[in-house]
């Protein structure tokens, strides 16, 4: 009998010597997923402005600074515009996104390569589809005015970094797929949390926005917005890794290492 229960004892568990201690939240992560809930739950059109930051501030228990870089962290998921001397305005509503569990996968594996590469896969995978069904009219026009408000944002990195993710999002969805759509914002919001780090915790404008390089900027994305619209599959595909391929320089700067080579050559 006792060697029937001795058959039934546990085995000796893993040791995991890999096991690091789990770094709490940051303040500003917390802030910014409770004003992203809020703008749901009190159903908040766009447009909308949101109380001061100073407000925010005293009412959430932190320190002003930790609300202004909360609302930036918005910024980057293009739900909220900041606009100087007059406060953050809704942008959009926000939508289902996995970005919590994409930033959960780069702390682990450190990665940014890897998910940069991603965001070109999915990106490349929505546009594509869309410019090769052609997009309803609709879509289309989104599309047109997502640029439109691109390039009335230059000249401000808050406005400009909002109005960027709404662009490649809504291009994104124009291939009509709801979870595509989903699953490329959270990686797109997790890439660009590492292009703009910097700039989040200290608002300094990085060196790419600038109003010299805005010109070159606009057109990688007219060139998306009219291969979609021409129904060109191969102009679309393109520019997506034309698009990447200064992404990856952006984020070289920002991690202040050598400019990243492009990998198709002379694009």
């Amino acid at each position: 009998m006792a060697e029937a229960r001795s058959g039934h004892r546990r085995s000796q568990a893993a040791d995991l010597p890999g096991i690091q201690p789990v770094s709490l939240t940051r303040v500003s992560d917390e802030v910014a997923e409770q004003i992203r809930r809020l703008i749901v739950s009190e159903q908040l059109a766009e447009g909308a402005r949101l109380p001061a930051e100073r407000d925010l501030a005293e009412r959430f228990g932190v320190s002003r600074p930790m609300v202004s870089q909360a609302l930036r962290m918005l910024s980057l998921m293009g739900l909220v515009e900041i606009r100087r001397g007059s406060g953050a305005y809704v942008l959009r509503r926000p939508q289902a996104m996995v970005t919590a569990s994409v930033g959960l996968l780069v702390d682990l594996h450190g990665s940014i390569d890897d998910l940069a590469e991603l965001r070109l896969w999915l990106e490349t995978l929505g546009v594509v589809h869309a410019a090769q069904q052609r997009p309803p009219a609709r879509a289309t026009r989104d599309i047109r005015d997502a640029l439109q408000r691109l390039a009335g944002s230059t000249g401000s990195a808050s406005a400009w970094i909002a109005a960027d993710t709404v662009f490649h999002a809504t291009a994104v969805r124009s291939a009509g797929n709801t979870y595509l759509t989903a699953m490329y914002e959270g990686v797109h919001t997790a890439v660009l949390a590492y292009e703009y780090e910097h700039w989040v915790r200290t608002e300094t404008e990085p060196v790419w926005l600038s109003p010299s390089g805005a010109p070159v900027l606009l057109d990688l994305h007219q060139a998306i917005y009219d291969a979609v619209a021409a129904g060109d599959a191969g102009a679309a595909r393109l520019a997506v890794e034309r698009h990447h391929d200064v992404m990856l320089e952006h984020l070289a700067i920002a991690q202040g290492q050598p400019r990243a080579p492009s990998r198709r050559g002379g694009e």
